[in-house]
């Protein structure tokens, strides 16, 4: 199954995200199949950037988006 969902990067206590899609099975910081956008939860307010006509092919090819990347997707005015 093909998930949207985040993975972190940035240092400690630092963090930062991409929103990627990738292989359910795969883990969170590994192999991913595409970058889709980024989310900086640092900035005030948090900065969200996503890429809405490849959010909107994975969506329609299947791909389940996690309960955070939901979220994301609606501040974002994909969804």
């Amino acid at each position: 199954m093909v998930k949207i969902r985040l993975k972190r990067i940035g240092a400690h206590k630092k963090p930062f995200y991409r929103v990627v899609v990738a292989d359910s099975r795969s883990p969170r910081d590994g192999k991913f199949i595409e970058e889709i956008g980024t989310y900086d939860p640092l900035k005030e307010p948090a900065e969200v950037k996503i890429d809405t006509e490849k959010v909107q092919k994975w969506l329609a090819n299947g791909a389940q988006p996690t309960e955070t990347v939901k979220r994301l997707l609606k501040q974002a005015e994909v969804q």
